[in-house]
């Protein structure tokens, strides 16, 4: 627990269960069939299913799906192991398979959740409290009933023993009211964080008498009992995971379930190679795969069962904000202490030569944190309210995000651009830096200006590449270290870089995740998301403002001010994105013809005779 930020501590300290009955004014709230983060749920309390799945689709077959990367552990909320540990136990993407949620949020809508292990929530207008009721059907695959303890038993044990951004989120319970058999009350100090009853909503629950207590802060290879459709059944630490669908499975029938889970196993293959990956694909070894290397989309299908139609393309529209992608800094360490360090080796990359000489043309540059949305800043003056919530933090965006007209530096694609090489060698010039000779050399210190990109693939390789011959252009040593999935991640999250190639996804509703990758508190705490050591008052304040919005308008101009101040920082060299989803896969699986508001997944896929 020292990982906790002390007002997180004191409130768990102040955690109690009670039974109690519910207050009078409680009785008068309506239970419901789900909640929407502003306004009402789309779906009506008689819906049959969700819009993207196919109710008809039918039972049986396998999937086998291929990552690059390793895993040693199935604990993915522990603080050691989490971000080694296997992948589809719970995710939108792989799906659920293993563990649930009290309520299961829509991918068709932007935070909406429905009935799941409860059959039904209310919550006050207020939101300093949230009630589920329990659906009695709900059961773990060891055949045992789930329960009230149980639940109350997930959410305390990841507060003492997870990582954040969990332990802070549910440290945020003050009090655990049982008010009925099947019944359980969360309270919270206040109503200020508005997705805190969501991210309650959403929370994985275990079985208490099939968990380690003494252990559960540790990775591990032993398989949790969880109420999913499918269990372990094949573990290969760092090789191959597969899912097994649990015959006796209890949800099979719900609404938010009924064309979901329809394969009998779903095997999880680990690559160390990306390209290996793809030859995988090809053999057919891999049923779907993701392409986010243009020129692998455009000129890598020329074999035997794509031409033979067995393999078919897709792309689809992105209808969620374009998550960044880019060369992380570590102000953890002296050289990049100041900004204007930072802000000049940013101007160095040259993106139309790496677009143009290797991607053919087909990403589009990335320039803030929510592009492609209306909670961008990009090309979006800040408005009166901007301006009120970014009063106290007087030059900290710089004019030009401040107005909307900041775009990462334009070059001309010729890998040596003339005006970008000078302004960064002002900017270096205003730091302390100074040429002599071919080397940029700090006049304090009398050092070189010099560190590290670290890369895990081929294309990483390729971009860290270009970059290097800029910055040897002005006398920067700029070296490049290739490492694999385990070490890099390794590293990563134990700060232990100079800088790396890393993304923040971004959502539509963006809220207390916020903190575990940008805020004060978590840049001291070690496999934290902050990985680039961000501690800005500024920061601090529009996260809290995120949280405590109470419409999308609130919301819409605090993350606006919020990407600004991100964009300010200079934390982070934009790279690219491409602008369709790019997804290929075999014949003999196949998806629902509609794909939800947040792009394809695979636990509504099934297979072909």
């Amino acid at each position: 627990m020292m990982f906790l930020r002390l007002d997180i501590f004191a409130l768990m300290l102040a955690t109690s269960v009670q039974f109690a009955l519910p207050a009078a004014a409680d009785d008068e709230l309506l239970w419901q069939h789900g909640l929407s983060m502003y306004g009402e749920p789309a779906l009506p309390e008689d819906f049959t299913h969700l819009p993207y799945a196919n109710p008809d689709a039918p039972k049986g077959g396998r999937l086998t799906l291929g990552v690059q990367g390793t895993f040693d552990s199935l604990n993915q909320f522990a603080l050691k192991g989490a971000f080694t540990s296997t992948r589809g136990m719970q995710e939108r993407v792989m799906g659920s398979n293993i563990f649930e949620s009290l309520l299961l949020q829509s991918s068709d809508e932007p935070w909406s959740v429905y009935a799941h292990l409860a059959e039904a929530v209310r919550m006050p207008e207020e939101r300093d409290w949230i009630e589920f009721r329990l659906n009695p059907a709900a059961k773990f695959s060891d055949g045992t009933p789930l329960t009230i303890d149980d639940v109350i038993f997930s959410i305390e044990i990841i507060r003492d023993k997870g990582r954040l951004p969990y332990s802070e989120w549910y440290g945020k319970v003050t009090q655990f009211e049982k008010t009925g058999e099947r019944s359980v009350k969360f309270h919270f100090a206040d109503g200020s964080d508005r997705k805190l009853p969501f991210l309650i909503a959403t929370a994985p629950i275990f079985s208490k008498a099939a968990t380690d207590v003494e252990t559960f802060g540790q990775s591990t290879l032993v398989p949790p009992v969880a109420s999913g459709p499918y269990t372990f059944s094949v573990i290969e630490p760092g090789r191959r995971v597969i899912y097994k669908k649990n015959p006796d499975y209890w949800g099979e029938d719900l609404p938010v379930k009924v064309g979901f889970s329809n394969f009998d196993e779903v095997v999880i293959d680990y690559y160390r190679d990306h390209n290996a990956l793809v030859e995988a694909f090809k053999k057919g070894d891999v049923d779907a795969l993701a392409f986010d290397n243009p020129t692998q989309w455009e000129t890598g299908f020329d074999f035997p069962a794509f031409n033979e139609g067995k393999v078919v393309k897709e792309t689809f529209e992105k209808n969620t904000p374009v998550s960044m992608v880019g060369i992380a800094f570590n102000t953890r360490q002296p050289q990049f202490q100041d900004k204007r360090v930072r802000k000049a080796l940013g101007t160095l990359l040259d993106f139309n030569f790496i677009n143009r000489n290797i991607f053919r043309g087909q990403y589009v540059r990335t320039a803030g944190y929510w592009d492609n949305s209306d909670l961008s800043s990009i090309g979006n003056p800040a408005s009166e309210k901007e301006l009120e919530l970014l009063k106290p933090f007087s030059g900290v965006v710089e004019e030009d995000v401040l107005n909307g007209t900041w775009r990462p530096a334009e070059t001309d694609g010729s890998g040596r651009n003339r005006d970008n090489l000078v302004t960064a060698l002002q900017l270096l010039n205003e730091a302390g830096y100074e040429l002599d000779g071919n080397k940029l050399i700090n006049q304090q210190t009398g050092e070189q200006l010099s560190f590290e990109l670290m890369v895990r693939s081929q294309n990483e390789e390729r971009v860290a590449l270009a970059l290097q011959r800029s910055m040897n252009l002005i006398g920067i040593e700029m070296t490049i270290r290739i490492v694999d999935a385990a070490q890099f991640e390794e590293r990563r999250f134990n700060f232990d870089f100079d800088t790396l190639f890393n993304g923040w996804g971004a959502g539509l509703t963006p809220g207390a995740e916020q903190t575990s990758r940008w805020s004060s508190a978590a840049a001291d705490i070690k496999e934290s998301r902050n990985i680039v050591g961000a501690k800005e008052p500024a920061i601090d304040s529009l996260i809290a403002t995120i949280i405590a919005a109470r419409t999308r308008e609130d919301l819409i101009t605090a993350v606006r001010a919020y990407d600004r101040v991100l964009i300010s920082g200079f934390y982070v060299i934009p790279l690219y994105h491409a602008p369709t989803q790019q997804l290929a896969y075999w014949t003999r699986v196949r998806r629902p013809d509609a794909i939800p508001l947040f792009g394809y997944q695979f636990d509504n896929w099934w297979a072909v005779d």
